[in-house]
């Protein structure tokens, strides 16, 4: 939940801002179909809504879409920062800029480039608190989880927080690629089981990938098989009451195929995964794609709410681990049912 003086702030800064929200021009529509220009979108819009002294320029935007010329942004951006980092702030979750976000920026990448869309709508509850837990994967940036996140703030009109890896809030590289807080104010939740309990005790609706960082880590030959569930969001869900909501999502493996995870050269850099593809050589030449990901078809299947009963909140390690565990194999039958389907 935001706090007056946030909001108060948010009113001011949309106040602010040219116009009365951000509307796609030639250039982002460009920006969208060529891969390099991604992350000037995301950054173009968070600049359309903040004061960003230390962001990127139009110079610097440029260079972006040619060969090796991110390297050189990022050296000319030092120089203009006068040699040091951009800033990096601890921002708070700024419901309103999610939506514009989502409505701005995520709804043409959703509508017509990854083709989302939500089956079995009737598994929906009305209203929240909710551990939406889904399958994940697809070894790039969380699209599987922005695009589950638009299209349930749209069908349900929910403010989502989707628990992230540390890396995407804290990361040198993401540092540099992204705003500074961006993570934050777009409601993004530390991986972490402090953070993920003190969202869960404020009663929001949580997307959550049970798998942890395993999902996307197994890589393009054990797509589609899920990986080990942790635990805990089984404890939270018990502890405060909070039901469960399963999601399958058919397509997230496309989002960067044929990839293996390099594991020493990812633990020497820090990163959570490290993949390696044919795509990979475009990367190198393009390093603000990113978070980019291959054009493909995602599809979530809703699955009946798990429902929470007053008279198990105290459950044995042994009666969670199962649970965990059942509800595991329940989601891989409904994978492999849906991709007999296709």
């Amino acid at each position: 939940m935001i706090n007056q003086h946030s909001e108060n702030l948010l009113n001011t800064q949309l106040e602010n801002a040219p116009g009365e929200g951000y509307i796609f021009s030639w250039f982002d529509w460009f920006c969208l179909w060529y891969p390099p220009g991604w992350l000037i979108l995301f950054n173009r819009h968070w600049q359309h809504y903040h004061t960003d002294l230390d962001g990127w320029n139009w110079l610097e935007y440029g260079l972006f879409l040619i060969p090796g010329g991110f390297y050189l942004a990022i050296l000319i951006r030092w120089l203009r920062l006068g040699f040091r980092s951009p800033r990096t702030e601890v921002g708070e979750f700024d419901p309103k800029y999610q939506q514009a976000f989502r409505q701005e920026v995520l709804g043409p990448i959703v509508k017509y480039y990854f083709r989302g869309e939500l089956q079995q709508v009737e598994n929906l509850p009305q209203t929240g608190p909710l551990i939406v837990a889904m399958n994940h994967a697809g070894m790039c940036f969380p699209w599987d989880f922005l695009t589950l996140g638009y299209l349930l703030g749209e069908t349900r009109g929910w403010v989502i927080q989707p628990v992230a890896s540390p890396a995407l809030f804290e990361h040198p590289w993401v540092i540099w690629w992204l705003p500074p807080k961006w993570s934050q104010v777009l409601g993004g939740v530390r991986a972490k089981l402090d953070d993920f309990e003190a969202a869960i005790a404020q009663g929001e609706i949580i997307l959550y990938a049970p798998e942890g960082i395993r999902g996307p880590l197994k890589g393009w030959r054990r797509r589609y098989q899920i990986e080990k569930f942790d635990v805990s969001f089984i404890k939270l869900s018990d502890r405060y009451q909070i039901s469960i909501l399963p999601v399958v999502c058919i397509g997230s493996e496309s989002l960067h195929p044929w990839a293996v995870n390099f594991q020493k050269l990812q633990r020497l850099v820090k990163l959570p995964f490290l993949p390696f593809s044919p795509l990979m050589l475009v990367l190198i030449l393009f390093p603000s794609m990113g978070i980019w990901a291959m054009r493909t078809r995602l599809r979530y299947f809703i699955q009946p709410l798990e429902l929470k009963e007053l008279s198990n909140s105290n459950k044995g390690l042994t009666v969670v681990y199962r649970q965990a565990q059942q509800l595991r194999e329940k989601l891989q039958i409904k994978i492999n049912h849906c991709l007999k389907e296709i």
